[in-house]
């Protein structure tokens, strides 16, 4: 029991540094800024940072398209796919 309670709390506490933290305010802002540009919006607890850049899941643009986004990390669309 001992034994469980151990490897238990040792993956409980490293568990926050497995967790991708998100973007900086100041790139959520100019995320938000371009999507309004493109007439789109989405959540931005939906913005995944990648190794390459960041990944935009479930943007809804003027008409009622979805599409998951791709930019690189200076923020130019590398990819789009609709859903």
């Amino acid at each position: 029991m001992k034994k469980l309670f151990a490897v238990t709390a040792a993956v409980l506490i490293s568990a926050p540094a497995f967790a991708s933290e998100g973007p900086d305010a100041a790139t959520v802002e100019k995320i938000e800024a371009m999507l309004a540009a493109m007439e789109c919006q989405m959540d931005p607890a939906d913005i995944e940072v990648e190794d390459d850049g960041y990944e935009l899941d479930d943007v809804i643009c003027k008409g009622g398209d979805q599409f998951d986004i791709t930019l690189d990390k200076d923020l130019n669309e590398t990819g789009r796919r609709a859903e």
